[in-house]
């Protein structure tokens, strides 16, 4: 049986853990420590490292890690990244804990981004995909383009509604407060505040969300809906708010001045 672990990490950082009986892998390590202690406590060797980009609260931990176990990394291919790791670009799978991956070119937080997905863990679809995407939100632009971005953004809406979204932040709250502030009166948005607001109360992460989730209640993977877009070209009148990429821009600006 293959599990699901978000250790956390930092302020808000998860470091995702995928873990069976006999071994472990982790994802975006930004620190050592909370990944050497759950390994201790498991008694699991670490097989593997996945780094979806080059941001330190990801990459932090892994020189450590790998020094300490012998554990093979894996990270984007045009990324300043700590070696040694093996370089993979979109369209290149990989083989860990008895699982396929697939490996998505997610442009737009940086401009190397990658994510992984797994069409089925324990039966269910499984997406990996660092600060690409977050619930009710998407990362800000250093280094990409909206045009990457949106392109980014329907990569990962393509992807089956049943597929775990495990995002390396939770950050999902202040997201759907200004989600909220884009579409008031969405009703699947207003029910997913309450769960997840009673998440949050009870010390439990928001994460893994769902692709169909954030369908319904990301602004970022609904650029092309009329109240998003209008709401979108209420904060900058100068964009078209028929152009996907350009309704995004705006979005990622008000969400970055929102308070």
């Amino acid at each position: 049986m293959k599990n699901l672990l978000p250790l956390p990490a930092f302020a808000d950082n998860y470091i995702w853990m995928l873990y069976d009986a006999q071994r472990a892998v982790v994802v975006d390590p930004g620190d050592a420590e909370p990944v050497l202690q759950a390994l201790r406590s498991m008694g699991l060797p670490l097989e593997a490292i996945l780094v979806t980009h080059h941001h330190g609260d990801h990459v932090g931990g892994v020189n450590a890690l790998r020094e300490a176990t012998g554990a093979t990394v894996y990270g984007p291919a045009t990324e300043p990244m700590p070696e040694p790791l093996i370089r993979l670009s979109g369209g290149d799978t990989l083989q860990v804990l008895g699982l396929t991956f697939s490996v998505l070119d997610v442009p737009g937080h940086t401009a190397g981004h990658i994510a992984y997905y797994c069409a089925d863990m324990e039966g269910e679809p499984l997406l990996l995909c660092g600060d690409t995407l977050f619930s009710g939100g998407c990362g800000r632009l250093f280094e990409g383009t909206p045009t990457q971005m949106q392109a980014s953004l329907d990569t990962l809406a393509a992807l089956p509604g049943n597929t775990r979204v495990c995002c390396a932040h939770e950050y999902t709250l202040s997201n759907l407060k200004f989600a909220r502030a884009v579409e008031p009166h969405n009703a699947a948005l207003l029910q997913y505040i309450t769960e997840c607001e009673s998440r949050r109360r009870a010390d439990q992460p928001t994460l893994p969300s769902r692709i169909a989730i954030e369908r319904d209640i990301n602004p970022f993977l609904r650029t092309r809906v009329a109240t998003v877009a209008q709401a979108a070209h209420g904060f900058d009148a100068l964009i078209d708010p028929r152009e996907p990429a350009a309704v995004l821009a705006a979005l990622r600006q008000w969400k970055n001045e929102f308070r």
